[in-house]
């Protein structure tokens, strides 16, 4: 008997949410900066002392100014949308007919027409606060930040950019000969590279294996270019 049960399909969609974002910026830079400057050493130095004292100093340098961009950033955002919310507000108490002009417009191009489409902005601009989240949304495609949005970003990034500095650097703190040293930091962050670059690529949506190899390769040559600066210094 043909199997009738009817074909069910399923929509897949990932919206990268702000701490996933966060977590991705943090650990690109942990990865990548810590792990140049050590290889970038490690062509000076014969012990490891140095370089890990300049990486600890670095990851905490660096933690603090990413974690500033990230609040300062999200600071940015919540004062945009309150400028662009006290604007819009004074426009439909002030100007009425030119914001309702523009939501008639908005609802047109959704294919709204007649009737449905007076009906549709009469139920939209009959309430203020209604009429105000549309224009906010829809008009300026802006949503309201959450209000601990700058805080959890600045403490994300920062924490995330620490955990990703101590993979290149772990090798150091455990293997005294820098050289040494240097190739297990080389094995370690080529593969921590390639599985974050992997897993970027799976929740952001897009191709995994190019995610991978994109991000491996950008660790690589960030290393590899300190490195051979700085044995041409020395």
């Amino acid at each position: 008997m043909p199997n009738t049960k009817p074909y069910e399909h399923t929509e897949k969609h990932f919206r990268a949410s702000e701490t996933v974002r966060d977590i991705v910026i943090g650990m690109s830079d942990g990865l990548t900066v810590p792990f140049a400057l050590a290889a970038g050493l490690s062509g000076t130095l014969d012990t490891t002392a140095t370089v890990v004292i300049a990486g600890i100093a670095e990851m905490a340098a660096g933690s603090i100014a990413m974690g500033l961009g990230g609040y300062l950033a999200a600071r940015t955002d919540a004062e945009h949308y309150e400028s662009e919310l006290n604007r819009e507000q004074w426009e439909i108490q002030h100007l009425p007919d030119r914001e309702r002009q523009e939501v008639e417009d908005y609802l047109n191009g959704l294919g709204l027409e007649g009737t449905t489409l007076q009906q549709a902005t009469d139920a939209i601009c009959s309430d203020d606060k209604r009429w105000l989240d549309f224009m906010m949304k829809h008009e300026l495609g802006l949503e309201r930040p959450d209000p601990k949005r700058a805080r959890n970003s600045s403490l994300t990034i920062g924490i995330s950019y620490i955990v990703g500095g101590l993979i290149p650097l772990s090798p150091y703190m455990l293997i005294h000969q820098s050289r040494s040293a240097l190739w297990v930091s080389i094995i370690v962050t080529l593969i921590a590279l390639f599985v974050f670059g992997y897993a970027k690529g799976k929740f952001m949506g897009t191709n995994a294996w190019k995610s991978a190899a994109a991000t491996t390769l950008t660790g690589g040559l960030a290393a590899g270019a300190a490195f051979l600066i700085a044995r041409l210094i020395s």
